[in-house]
């Protein structure tokens, strides 16, 4: 029994694999005839549930045997479990950095197979190139070729024998290895899901940082140190994936840039054709009825036979026409002011809090005078005297006056930081936000991340930064939410979103019992080479990543009342990868602490 319940252990806290678990603990438990229902309940649904994949199965035929009816239906709730939550690859570039490492398995499993097909290839080139020196030589003189007893008995034992070995060398399939590897990681490889949230990514980055499609394209970005080019195939995926979204916009821009990579030479699979088909209706969609037909024209010199673009040229030229006729002063105004819009085809979503967002995460648009500037300064800082930062104080720096936000430096080690990411990264899950009506947590487009809670009873490591964080701002942990740590995906980012409970929002932390989120943590645990700021549209701050910092700020005025010059966003990570952890303080227990004011907005 003891052997089981070691490899439900190791199951359990991540050094065994999820099947070997329940293989191994069935075999142990067949062979002693006991049982291990109760270990099961805690542990596998601890560790298992969360790790085995559905392809394992068909395990639990061998599991009924075992364990009965009950720790089946466990098992196979687990599995269905597993194969439904998708991991999301795409919401964080910790998780994805996994599938390098299984595509560099499946390509090794690929050299394995390319050297054992050239291997058999190379032996039926030996073999074709000495039979083919014999049989010259044979039918020059059949007769007395064959009048040589050798030679007779050698075609018999050639044509009997050796053929027949170089048959089955032939058939020989050499792609079973590479098939099965394949076929088993298959299952843990990103799905449509990633690919179009990956896509929307970059279309996403582009909008925000102000991106032509060619720089992306040719991978010049800033701070980046692995340059990676798109090829005609990628653009033209890219600008599919806007078309299915109806997105005519970004659909222009994409294939427009495939077509430029086409002419400009580069082979593809992909045809200007076809390139052409979607770029004129994605223009044809935004209004541009002229350019449409222009690009339509082209189409048709190289496929006069194209059957839908000769009935939109016949289309378009009649509503040429029709638009001629109609044409008016005022609809003549508009086309201009159209013409000279700069966010042409951008949803109604961009509105003047996005633009504000967009030029912060630009590094553009900050609102701090230099009078203002002036009254930041940097300091040591034991707060009050704490006895763990008399001898010792820290590094305080002003980020911003109001609302006034501060940056602690050099207040995590490196070491500190690789041991939460050690603890998070297992547990990372797609970040989710509280419904402000229903109060179920959901996943939202807006907030591109996963994140992991630690607690502080789990590692001396998290109990110790729990206990920083109280020593430097004075105020009670206990009724602190846990340690949350994130990291953003590809384009990673948190649109403008307030940390505390409006309120419109009465229940937003009713079942913590707690209050309201008095005040945020926010440590920054890696360095981003572009993007990745946390920005206030409201007040025109900016605050940057850099390793081993954090920032406070207070959500609420000392009366209780919501700050809402708070409100801040998470840019999204143009190169590089962002890990944060935050910690929400909560009201209750701060009475004492941080007594309140006697004004509803005294800071």
């Amino acid at each position: 029994m003891r052997v089981c319940e070691r490899m439900l252990n190791a199951c359990a806290f991540g050094t065994a694999q999820p099947a070997e678990c329940v293989i191994s603990c069935t075999q142990q438990t067949r062979q002693r005839g006991q049982s291990v229902k109760w270990r099961l309940k805690s542990y596998a649904t601890r560790r298992c549930c969360s790790d085995i994949t559905f392809a394992e199965v068909i395990i639990v035929r061998v599991f009924r045997m075992a364990l009965g009816e009950f720790c089946c239906m466990l098992v196979l709730s687990c599995l269905f479990q597993a194969s439904s939550a998708h991991t999301d690859f795409f919401t964080s570039i910790g998780q994805m950095t996994d599938l390098l490492y299984t595509e560099k398995d499946l390509v090794t499993s690929l050299k394995d197979y390319i050297r054992a097909e050239e291997s058999k290839l190379e032996q039926v080139k030996r073999w074709a190139e000495q039979l083919d020196t014999v049989t010259a030589t044979a039918t020059e003189d059949p007769e007395g070729f064959l009048g040589h007893p050798v030679n007779a008995f050698k075609l018999m034992k050639r044509l009997n024998t050796e053929w027949g070995t170089l048959e089955s060398l032939v058939l020989k399939d050499t792609a079973n290895g590479f098939i099965s590897n394949l076929t088993s990681q298959r299952q843990h490889f990103p799905n449509d899901e990633d690919q179009i949230g990956a896509a929307k990514a970059l279309l996403r980055l582009q909008d925000t940082y102000r991106l032509d499609s060619n720089t992306i394209s040719t991978g010049d970005l800033p701070g980046v140190r692995y340059k990676s080019a798109m090829t005609v195939e990628d653009c033209f995926e890219l600008g599919k994936i806007a078309y299915t979204e109806v997105d005519y916009y970004h659909t222009e821009l994409w294939m427009a840039q495939a077509l430029k990579q086409l002419d400009e030479g580069e082979e593809s699979p992909i045809d200007k054709v076809t390139v052409l088909d979607y770029l004129s209706y994605a223009i044809y969609q935004q209004g541009e009825l002229e350019r449409a037909l222009e690009l339509t024209k082209r189409l048709l010199k190289l496929d006069s036979s194209h059957q839908r673009a000769n009935g939109n040229v016949k289309y378009f030229e009649h509503q040429l026409q029709k638009q001629r006729k109609t044409k008016t002063e005022e609809e003549s105004e508009d086309r201009e002011k159209r013409d000279t819009d700069t966010s042409r085809g951008r949803s109604n979503d961009y509105l003047t809090e996005r633009q504000k967002y967009e030029q912060l995460c630009r590094g553009e648009g900050v609102k701090l005078t230099p009078r203002r500037q002036r009254r930041l300064s940097c300091r040591y800082f034991d707060n009050n005297r704490s006895p763990r930062y008399v001898l010792g104080p820290v590094k305080l720096e002003d980020e911003w006056d109001r609302p006034h936000i501060v940056r602690y430096h050099d207040i995590i080690t490196d070491s500190e930081i690789a041991k939460i990411k050690e603890l998070a990264k297992p547990r990372l899950r797609r970040a989710t936000i509280s419904n402000p009506i229903t109060g179920v947590l959901e996943t939202a487009h807006y907030r591109i991340s996963k994140s992991a809670w630690l607690t502080g009873d789990e590692h001396p490591v998290v109990a110790r930064i729990n206990q920083r964080i109280e020593d430097l701002t004075g105020l009670d942990m206990n009724t602190a939410e846990e340690l949350q740590v994130a990291n953003y995906g590809v384009g990673g980012q948190y649109e403008p979103h307030f940390d505390f409970g409006r309120k419109d929002e009465p229940d937003a932390f009713k079942e913590l019992g707690t209050g309201n989120r008095i005040a945020t943590w926010l440590f920054y645990m890696s360095d981003v080479s572009a993007g990745g700021a946390t920005v206030f549209p409201d007040v025109g701050a900016a605050v940057w990543p850099k390793k081993g910092t954090a920032v406070f700020w207070y959500n609420l005025f000392p009366s209780g009342e919501g700050d809402y010059s708070t409100r801040h966003a998470a840019c999204p990570v143009l190169v590089g990868n962002k890990w944060v952890s935050n910690k929400w303080i909560h009201e209750r227990g701060q009475e004492f602490r941080r007594p309140c004011g006697l004004q509803e907005v005294d800071r």
